[in-house]
């Protein structure tokens, strides 16, 4: 397409959302992201976002991009965040907005992406951390956590770590360059950084990992998981609503 492209970066409270892209219900951040372009240029452009976070999966730093027909673009760069901020829901918000080339992708672009998962660890939940973290009140073991979390670093067949979605999955291979668990009290959090990942696999992995704190899987049984791809996750994936997509990084343009 002839004109110009913006590149986005977006933050929201997923809680209320049917995810960021919702199809039919019209719930998802990018459909009242696209409400707010369409209130502002007449060719109502559509959005390419770098990932599909599911209902209640809250994101930081989101990143899309849109095209412009070069006869909308009155509205300078530096102000289109705040634009588009003015027409949104408290919840989304525009952290940036700036021209890109036309070779930018979102999506195809991405060379990496980082979720964080909170874990609120204690007996009593903390109400400020409610739509925020997962409350797990059993006492977990870290260091076999940590153990296990370091069997998952690196190419692995992470098929067992994924739920079942429409259509076929061409692979089920992805690098995973980070797995870190970090204590501050109560609070666990889970960093996973890799190259992209399948439907639901940081939520796999989470689960997974806390069942391993709890004494209900073993570190080697977790490697048994990358060793047979016929496996699924032990136990239920971890709530939607403890995971946050961090960052999405690129080469430079």
């Amino acid at each position: 397409m002839s004109g110009l492209r913006f590149k986005l970066t977006i933050a929201y409270d997923g809680t209320a959302f049917h995810g960021w892209h919702s199809g039919r219900s019209g719930k998802g951040v990018s459909d009242h992201i696209e409400k707010a372009l369409a209130g502002l240029f007449p060719s109502a452009p559509l959005l390419v976002g770098s990932s599909r976070t599911d209902s209640g999966v809250h994101a930081l730093g989101l990143v899309a991009h849109f095209d412009l027909p070069e006869n909308e673009t009155r509205i300078p760069a530096r102000r289109l965040a705040t634009a588009l901020n003015a027409l949104l829901p408290q919840e989304i918000r525009i952290l940036s907005a700036a021209r890109t080339c036309q070779s930018f992708h979102a999506r195809f672009g991405a060379t990496s992406k980082q979720y964080r998962y909170q874990v609120w660890n204690h007996p009593v939940m903390n109400p400020l951390l409610h739509h925020r973290a997962w409350h797990v009140p059993q006492e977990l073991d870290l260091v076999k956590m940590r153990e296990a979390a370091a069997v998952l670093t690196g190419t692995r067949n992470f098929r067992a770590f994924t739920s079942r979605r429409d259509g076929a999955l061409e692979t089920s291979t992805r690098t995973l360059t980070r797995c870190e668990i970090r204590r501050s009290g109560a609070l666990l959090t889970f960093i996973l950084q890799g190259d992209g990942f399948l439907y639901k696999m940081c939520r796999g992995i989470v689960g997974t990992l806390v069942r391993t704190g709890r004494g209900l899987v073993t570190p080697d049984e977790v490697s048994q998981l990358l060793a047979d791809p016929t496996t699924r996750t032990r136990g239920v994936n971890a709530p939607a609503h403890g995971l946050i997509l961090w960052k999405v990084s690129y080469r430079p343009h």
